[in-house]
């Protein structure tokens, strides 16, 4: 399948992006992976078609490395159609523990990143009528103990997500996001390697398990293509059945 459209993905690496960089490479969409490490993105390249993917390694919260993504993106591709904001960082932590340094690094990753990625491709997605779809958390809908600056940033992204929709709808530039819950990825890895700590998940997770990358990539795919197309706004939990409940005990 050809589809000659592209897709950015970001934090694609692994993960959530990983899974959603190999679906839209299953859909026929040129793909271009971004992410810290190269060598990460390679080991991705070759599990799908390298004759239709693009590395561009780099940070997000950079500016100058956002610039090098969309023009080689444009100069490989002529297109962007979709962009995916999946690049995050986790630092834990009560406020009284958490460095400046560290708030300022999720700030910048998290929040910064998809503003830079944003402003950047805005131009070619007005031109391919293209559409973008954040991932946020629902740690953005509702605050976790101990992760105070990293719910911050979701929250952040998943307002950004809403008031952008409005500003560019005229347009014809979707903007969407998902919010997952626990997911199998390195970022979930220490959650989900304690047996205790998932116990208490399940509880509270209806479908009593983490998500897998790959039931993200899905949604996410959903969200740009043509089936969504009168969706925008839209902060899409896929957790389980989690933000299903009050918070209060299953009796």
């Amino acid at each position: 399948m050809e589809v000659n459209k592209a897709v950015i993905v970001t934090g694609a690496g692994s993960g959530i992006g990983k899974a959603t960089a190999k679906k839209f490479a299953s859909k026929g969409f040129n793909v271009v992976l971004n992410g810290r490490t190269k060598s990460k993105l390679e080991a991705v390249s070759k599990e799908i078609n390298a004759s239709n993917t693009l590395i561009v390694a780099g940070d997000v919260s950079k500016p100058a490395d956002v610039k090098q993504l969309v023009e080689s993106t444009i100069s490989k591709f002529k297109t962007i159609d979709i962009l995916v904001n999946n690049a995050a960082i986790f630092v834990g932590g009560t406020i009284d523990k958490v460095s400046l340094e560290d708030w300022n690094k999720q700030l910048e990753v998290n929040v910064t990143g998809p503003y830079l990625m944003i402003k950047e491709t805005l131009p070619y997605l007005e031109k391919s009528k293209g559409n973008i779809v954040n991932v946020c958390s629902v740690s953005g809908l509702g605050g976790d103990w101990n992760a105070f600056a990293y719910d911050s940033t979701k929250g952040a992204i998943q307002l950004m997500t809403k008031a952008l929709a409005l500003d560019f709808a005229a347009k014809e530039i979707r903007i969407n996001a998902v919010a997952p819950s626990l997911t199998d990825t390195d970022m979930g890895e220490g959650a989900m390697d304690d047996e205790e700590v998932m116990k208490e998940f399940k509880k509270r997770i209806a479908m009593g398990r983490a998500a897998k990358p790959e039931e993200i990539a899905d949604v996410i795919a959903f969200l740009a293509s043509e089936e969504a197309r009168f969706v925008t706004g839209t902060i899409l939990p896929v957790d389980g059945g989690l933000s299903a409940s009050n918070g209060q005990p299953k009796l």
